[in-house]
């Protein structure tokens, strides 16, 4: 066989070149709405919503409050997250399809409106309260009939943040409901250890005001770190045995929970599936999980939909233009990709998002992000013209669901309702 030359070989490498570039050449993408977002399209378009708005579809809701509600084992309760469904009729839609009075709270203020707007509740912390907080609430009580020393449980974390409390309710003469942060692995906060648990212990056995309710471990850590040779499940482990030797504990210290009853709370939304009613907590919570955002697309949530949408019209759909200073880039992007040929300004943006549908947007890498009018590009098969309303599926649900005023419910073809939210807080 004849050997090749150093110019044969050079137009074969240069031919393989071509053809691998051509193979990693983007194809063209994009579609209009289908039919599912045409028709929230059409019902924010005939209730007269043009401005961004936050878009619940109320049929995906109640089949995500159902499945949740389905999922749990018989025997451990559901209490619902309210930082992440942020809106007292949202929360009343959820706890009617579940059948749960029980929240979890995690500021003043949501505890405040919480107990004038409903006084049936029954509330728990998600994070310690600094002391001055607490006792704000305590001198200026709800004028609802909600009961702060019998319907709230204090998530208390520590020796010290226990012994502010005690102090408060010696001077306020209340008693407190205290609820014992434990720290299961995430070492966020909460009791780290048995030496630190026994220093509660004693404070609580001395202080017949401060009355123990029960114990919260968050364990969302669990499905966040690398799955490497089996650390989730090992995680998850972790987090059962420790929940197990906390309670085992404090049930042999001779304290008496409040009604004989105890609030033994893990989970989130990430984690709920994994627990069952034979361990060592009797309640999970779950929050963004009903309205699934991004950051809960995994394994153990896919049985729920996306259920929650930014919705925002289109300012201006132009060929894309780079800005002066980097338009030889721009060209030299819009001729590999396709996608990047027309260009549309969107109102307001920058959102803790991403684009959903029409689908094959993009946001321009020669364009930073904009608040105002954020562009996106695409190869324009999406059809859209100014006017026409883009979806953006959150990445998560709290603090989002805050930013636009009050959430259009869309059942079927049309806006049903008008949510509106609570202020946005920490």
């Amino acid at each position: 066989m004849p050997s090749m030359t150093r110019r044969q070989w050079l137009g074969l490498t240069a031919l393989a070149g071509g053809a691998t570039a051509l193979a990693l050449k983007p194809a063209e993408t994009g579609a209009p709405h289908g039919a599912f977002f045409a028709r929230l399209s059409q019902a924010l378009r005939q209730a007269g919503l043009n401005q961004p708005t936050l878009v619940i579809d109320r049929e995906r809701l109640h089949a995500n409050a159902r499945q949740v509600r389905a999922n749990l084992d018989q025997g451990l309760a559901l209490r619902l997250v309210n930082k992440s469904l942020p809106s007292l009729p949202l929360l009343d839609e959820v706890a009617g399809l579940t059948g749960t009075r029980r929240q979890m709270v995690f500021n003043l203020p949501y505890l405040r409106w919480l107990a004038e707007q409903r006084p049936d509740s029954d509330v728990l912390l998600g994070k310690p309260f600094p002391v001055a907080a607490a006792a704000q609430l305590l001198t200026e009580p709800p004028r609802s009939g909600f009961d702060m020393s019998r319907q709230v449980q204090w998530l208390v974390d520590s020796p010290s943040r226990l012994a502010q409390y005690r102090d408060l309710a010696r001077g306020q003469r209340v008693a407190l409901r205290i609820n014992l942060e434990i720290d299961v692995g995430l070492h966020r906060g909460g009791v780290p250890d048995e030496a630190t648990l026994q220093q509660v212990i004693a404070l609580l056995r001395e202080e017949p005001l401060l009355r123990w309710s029960g114990l919260m471990g968050y364990d969302a850590h669990t499905q966040k770190i690398p799955d490497l040779a089996g650390s989730r499940a090992r995680a998850h482990e972790h987090v059962l045995s420790t929940y197990r030797e906390r309670l085992t504990a404090l049930q042999g210290s001779g304290l008496s929970p409040v009604d004989g009853a105890l609030t033994l709370n893990t989970g989130g939304s990430p984690t709920y599936r994994l627990h069952r009613a034979g361990g060592p907590a009797n309640e999970v919570a779950v929050g963004s999980a009903l309205v699934k955002p991004i950051d809960f697309d995994t394994p153990l949530l896919a049985d729920l939909q996306p259920a929650a949408w930014i919705a925002t019209p289109v300012l201006k759909v132009q060929g894309f233009r780079a800005p002066d200073g980097v338009q030889a880039l721009g060209r030299l992007a819009q001729g590999w990709d396709p996608n990047q040929r027309t260009a549309h300004f969107i109102h307001g943006g920058h959102w803790l998002a991403l684009p959903e549908s029409p689908e094959g947007l993009q946001a321009s890498g020669l364009i930073g992000p904009s608040s105002n009018q954020q562009l996106f590009l695409g190869s324009g098969r999406q059809g859209l013209q100014p006017d026409d309303l883009v979806f953006f599926r959150p990445t998560q649900s709290e603090a989002v669901l805050q930013q636009f005023g009050d959430i259009a419910v869309v059942e079927g073809d049309r806006v049903v309702a008008m949510w509106p939210t609570f202020p946005a807080r920490g």
